[in-house]
């Protein structure tokens, strides 16, 4: 256990070296500012017509906060999405990265073994990556309310199946990395990350026009690649009870929320998928000739 402690350790490492944490940080620190100012502006706007209508200011009700919803919405969507392009960018040379350059020769000529080399990396990465994740999730959620008094249904629910998507990515990643060169494991993975969002607008575009058809290839690629499902069911508790009753009446037509809430099965299948994708990393690795 403290060999691949020691290399979740040189992971993070790596990670400060190469100044990712630092350049990450400031840009994310810029989009927090520059989505916030946004939704600064919006209050400020609905304050101000609110007055003009006669009406009390307060945190909104009903229909009259939907705008803040899907606000909120939108911003926990670009925060998976950054998540997810980092989770892709931080790991995708995890394994192969070393071994193009030679340095995993030295590595594994200690006495480590190549499991607890992709066991350590999977785990130094997958905690850089989550807490990336959840500080800026509770960033911009206490930004929000902060601004507009508003706070959505379930937040904690949804930042766990953001974070549980994160994983999953993270884990496909190192799983690439044991298997492809650095530049092949990032196209392949986000082609994956691309089939999954796909899946979700097939399956609304079915849901929309009654095709069962497409219903049934947007669940298959949910299956392939469960991380749009993931967000979609974190979409469900970030909405309000008219921003729900509002997208009932369009039919599933917008294919960034969702109207349901995610299926257990589909929460017990991510984390399987999780499991696999780390445990085959490590048995891949160990039998692979360098």
């Amino acid at each position: 256990m403290s060999n691949v402690l020691l290399m979740a350790r040189l992971s993070l490492s790596e990670a400060l070296r190469k100044k990712l944490i630092v350049v990450l940080l400031v840009l994310t620190a810029a989009f927090l500012g520059f989505y916030l100012y946004g939704i600064l502006r919006l209050e400020q706007n609905l304050t101000e017509r609110a007055a003009e209508a006669g009406l009390s200011a307060g945190p909104r009700r009903g229909l009259g906060a939907l705008p803040v919803v899907y606000s909120g919405i939108f911003g926990m969507y670009l925060v998976y999405f950054l998540g997810s392009l980092m989770a892709v960018l931080s790991t995708v040379a995890s394994v192969s990265g070393d071994i193009e350059s030679g340095v995993m020769q030295s590595v594994i000529a200690r006495p480590v073994t190549r499991a607890q080399v992709v066991l350590g990396r999977w785990l130094g990465f997958t905690g850089m990556n989550v807490l990336y994740v959840l500080l800026v999730s509770v960033a911009l959620l206490t930004g929000l309310y902060l601004i507009t008094g508003y706070l959505p249904p379930n937040p904690a629910a949804a930042v766990a199946q953001i974070l549980l998507g994160i994983v999953l990515i993270t884990s496909l990643t190192v799983l690439g990395s044991t298997l492809f060169a650095t530049l092949a494991n990032g196209i392949a993975v986000f082609v994956l990350y691309g089939l999954g969002s796909a899946g979700g607008i097939l399956k609304s575009i079915g849901a929309l026009a009654n095709s069962p058809t497409m219903e049934s290839l947007g669940n298959a690629a949910n299956i392939v690649m469960p991380t749009n499902a993931l967000w979609l069911g974190a979409s469900y508790n970030l909405q309000t009870e008219g921003a729900l009753q509002l997208a009932q009446v369009a039919r599933g037509a917008n294919p960034f929320a969702s109207t349901t809430p995610i299926e257990p099965g589909v929460l017990i299948w991510a984390a399987v998928y999780t499991a696999l994708a780390v445990a085959l990393a490590m048995w891949r690795f160990s039998r692979r000739d360098l």
